[in-house]
């Protein structure tokens, strides 16, 4: 008997092979070693993949390079680009104003140097007057107008009206304006008289330049009346009261402390003021401001320091006119 073959080593589930062909028994003889079936190695495990962190793709010969940091562009001003004229176009319109061109007569602009075929034509100058307020404003067509004007018109004819009624008042502030922004001169009297006059200070004293010298009016309600040749705008007066402009001297007579200013007009009008004087020595003014004087007198009301038998003292008396 032949011993019994060892069995074979049990192989993993493979996929199955193809049949062998059988070939004739040989005569037997000692008995061979078992020859194992060929196992194929089984398929290598793939281990799980884990995602990568992003990269960079890499490149392919046909991607282009990466592109970098860009840099502002610069402006280029773009060419004009002139159409070509056509063959057909009947140059049969306003010619060109620049360079004579024809073009057709809808185009605004000439075919050839492509200057403005129309313009708009300049207006005239405005007139001076036009360009002060509130004539320079522009209006709209139907904008009122017609009404400005209206009210512009009525506006000037009250402003005449109330000139008219306000003469007087107007020209007296007109001559006070001149008055203050213009010059002063002395005028001197043509003649000079008086109501009274006590021994040795006579009315001619009071004109004479002098404050040492006086003119001595004998009681209160004396005048003094200074003529003068010509009408003249009597701007103002000034005052020396008193016997002189040293204080002793200047209190030991009396002088007067209120008096009454009547000016005379060339037309016979008279301008009274009443005049309050300081019992001091020195000048006082007294702004008037007539025109066409004629004649100024000047009367004393009252007197401080009266004595009995003691005439008031008057040293000098000045008048101003416009130059």
């Amino acid at each position: 008997m032949l011993p019994p073959r060892p069995a074979a080593a049990p192989t993993p589930p493979t996929t199955p092979t193809p049949p062998t062909t059988t070939t004739p028994p040989r005569p037997r003889t000692a008995p061979e070693a078992p020859h194992p079936t060929p196992v194929r190695p089984a398929a290598p495990t793939t281990p799980p993949v884990r995602p990568a962190h992003p990269t960079q793709p890499t490149p392919t010969p046909e991607a282009e390079a990466p592109i970098g940091a860009v840099q502002p562009a610069k402006p280029v001003t773009r060419r004009p680009v002139v159409r070509p004229v056509e063959e057909d176009e009947a140059p049969d319109g306003p010619p060109c104003p620049k360079c004579g061109t024809p073009n057709l007569p809808g185009r605004r602009f000439c075919r050839r140097c492509a200057a403005l075929l129309h313009p708009k034509e300049e207006s005239a100058p405005l007139p001076w007057w036009r360009t002060v307020w509130p004539f320079h404003r522009r209006v709209r067509v139907r904008s009122g107008r017609m009404l400005r004007r209206i009210l512009l018109v009525l506006a000037v004819v009250g402003l005449l009206f109330l000139g008219f009624l306000l003469l007087p008042a107007g020209r007296v502030l007109f001559e006070d304006v001149r008055d203050k922004l213009g010059g002063t001169a002395e005028i001197s009297p043509s003649a000079v008289t008086a109501s009274g006059a006590a021994p040795g200070h006579p009315a001619g004293a009071a004109i004479d330049g002098l404050t040492n010298k006086y003119w001595g009016a004998p009681s209160l309600g004396s005048s003094l009346t200074c003529t003068f040749a010509k009408p003249f705008r009597l701007v103002g007066v000034v005052l020396y009261t008193g016997a002189s402009k040293e204080p002793e001297e200047f209190r030991r007579e009396p002088r007067p402390i209120r008096a009454e200013l009547i000016v005379t007009t060339a037309d016979g009008t008279r301008h009274k003021k009443q005049l309050t004087l300081n019992d001091k020595p020195g000048e006082q003014t007294v702004r008037t401001g007539i025109s066409d004087a004629v004649s100024v007198q000047l009367v004393l009301l009252e007197a401080a320091g009266r004595a009995e038998g003691r005439p008031i003292a008057l040293g000098e008396v000045e008048f101003f006119k416009r130059t």
